[in-house]
């Protein structure tokens, strides 16, 4: 039973990573999402329409963000917007290494530097899933590059 018990924990809390890593793009529409949400809830939109005015903001920021980052030609720019994207990922990151952190390593300080550590790989894991999927390519009239390079 004991090792059925280590199995499953090791299992669930690889799951629990792959999430992590995999919803990290997303932490910037959710916020969105959430905030624009709860004035649509505070200003007596009631809950469904609070939910859906959620969602919808949400998903338009996703939208908009990745559309942002492929249009756009000035690398400075595009790493801005990546940029603001990845900074709720590494705040979230950071909020759930330190939580994780808590069950197993009793000093405060090394929860403080593995916390940091999630963070920094969290927000660049978030950067780096936005660059690829705001594919870029070249604009040509006809759909036709002549001299792809």
């Amino acid at each position: 039973m004991l090792a059925i018990g280590l199995v499953l924990n090791t299992l669930g809390i690889g799951l629990f990573c792959w999430a992590i890593f995999t919803l990290a793009v997303y932490a910037l529409p959710f916020f969105v999402a959430l905030s624009i949400g709860m004035i649509a809830l505070q200003s007596d939109a009631g809950v469904a329409g609070a939910l859906l005015i959620g969602a919808a903001g949400g998903a338009l920021t996703l939208v908009l963000g990745q559309i942002a980052v492929a249009v756009t030609r000035p690398l400075a720019l595009r790493i801005a917007i990546a940029t603001a994207f990845a900074v709720p990922a590494s705040v979230a990151g950071y909020h759930v290494v330190f939580a994780l952190s808590q069950i197993g390593v009793p000093s405060l300080g090394w929860r403080e530097v593995f916390a940091c550590l999630g963070a920094v790989c969290i927000g660049i894991t978030s950067w780096t899933r936005l660059m690829v999927l705001a594919k870029t390519g070249p604009f040509e009239p006809g759909g036709v590059v002549e001299n792809p390079s």
